[in-house]
């Protein structure tokens, strides 16, 4: 891992990138576009489920103190 890796994090946002145009696309490959966002939504409400699990684990744990 490069020294720079760690900072990842720490540069300033990129802009939002732009809308696929899609009509230049075929049904097929919309069809795999939507596929695609459809499993990066699965991913993010997997990571949002995860973090509130740990968020309601720790104010258990820390009401029962």
């Amino acid at each position: 891992m490069a020294i720079d890796d760690r900072f990842e994090d720490l540069e300033p946002r990129k802009a939002k990138p732009a809308p696929k145009d899609l009509t230049v696309m075929g049904v097929a490959e919309i069809e795999a576009y939507i596929a695609t966002l459809e499993a990066e939504i699965d991913r993010a409400r997997s990571a949002i489920a995860a973090k509130q699990a740990q968020k309601s684990a720790a104010e258990a744990f820390f009401r029962k103190g």
